[in-house]
């Protein structure tokens, strides 16, 4: 493997491995106003939640590693204690990389960007009119990480209201994340769309307690058919399946009956293992017909 000694390795290829590495990053479009009222608005993707109760969200503003300078977003943070995040999603991601541009101190990145400020109802910066979620918060705490280029300072916000647009609500009064459809940054200049088919569920419950790898047989854990992530699901199970339900099967399941009267193949067992292990609503009967090849000794 490529060994990184952070000590040793120039801090812009440092960076690069680090946030190719811890990807993708929500994107907070923070906007802020300076000491005369004047808008700044710019994405930071050193972000993310923190704490429910009390709502802490932090991000962090890096100095540059270029010249070691410090962005307008902190100046502002410092002399106001005001910020508003908004998230990005797809349909302004482009706005957003416009507003990431290098302005001169007083330019509206609003303006250049062609986004929309709005009014915020409990902090003076403006919400972002397109942005399907605003986050009003205040500045609780900005901690200072270093002082060398590419140092951070994070922003440790107080959510004080947030803002949703009911559009990416849907009837369980809960965000839809296909209609909210954000966008997440990688390294580099990749970013990833968080809809549609890069979107899946993985039903975890906070009660129930799975076997995991060691409770399951040598020849499911070292099956040649098996991905990593089909045995996951079995080591998910919350129950080592009996054998009385396996045999069950063994009589009733037409299509393991034929393979215990063919070939008895271990191999063809685990592939109608993880046919059905592609349906969530089958996961235990998958396991159920994974354990006929123990029981069997196939």
């Amino acid at each position: 493997m490529l060994v990184i000694d952070p000590k040793s390795t120039p801090v812009k290829d440092l960076h690069q491995f680090m946030v190719g590495s811890i990807a993708p990053r929500p994107i907070a479009f923070v906007s802020t106003i300076d000491e005369d009222g004047n808008p700044n608005l710019a994405p930071y993707s050193f972000f993310n939640a923190f704490s429910s109760n009390p709502p802490v969200v932090i991000f962090s503003s890096n100095r540059r590693v270029k010249d070691n300078t410090t962005k307008d977003t902190l100046s502002n943070v410092l002399a106001t204690r005001e910020v508003v995040i908004n998230v990005v999603n797809h349909a302004i991601v482009r706005q957003m990389a416009i507003a990431s541009g290098r302005f001169e101190k007083g330019v509206s990145e609003f303006e250049k960007a062609g986004l929309t400020p709005i009014p915020s109802d409990l902090v003076k910066p403006f919400r972002v009119k397109e942005s399907p979620v605003q986050m009003e918060c205040k500045v609780d705490e900005v901690i200072t990480l270093g002082e060398q280029g590419g140092a951070g300072h994070l922003v440790v916000c107080h959510v004080q209201r947030i803002h949703i647009d009911e559009s990416v609500v849907d009837e369980n009064n809960r965000i839809n994340p296909h209609k909210l459809d954000l966008m997440g940054r990688l390294g580099r200049a990749y970013y990833v769309r968080a809809s549609g088919a890069a979107i899946y569920t993985i039903p975890q419950s906070e009660e129930d307690v799975p076997i995991g790898f060691d409770q399951l047989p040598e020849k499911i854990k070292f099956s040649t058919v098996l991905t990593g992530n089909e045995v996951g699901l079995l080591a998910g199970l919350v129950e080592v399946p009996s054998k009385e339900q396996a045999m069950q099967i063994a009589q009733t399941d037409e299509r393991v009956k034929a393979i215990l009267a063919g070939s008895r193949s271990l191999e063809e067992l685990h592939a109608y293992v993880a046919e059905l292990l592609e349906d969530e609503g089958k996961q235990d009967y998958a396991g159920s017909v994974a354990w006929v090849g123990e029981f069997l000794e196939l």
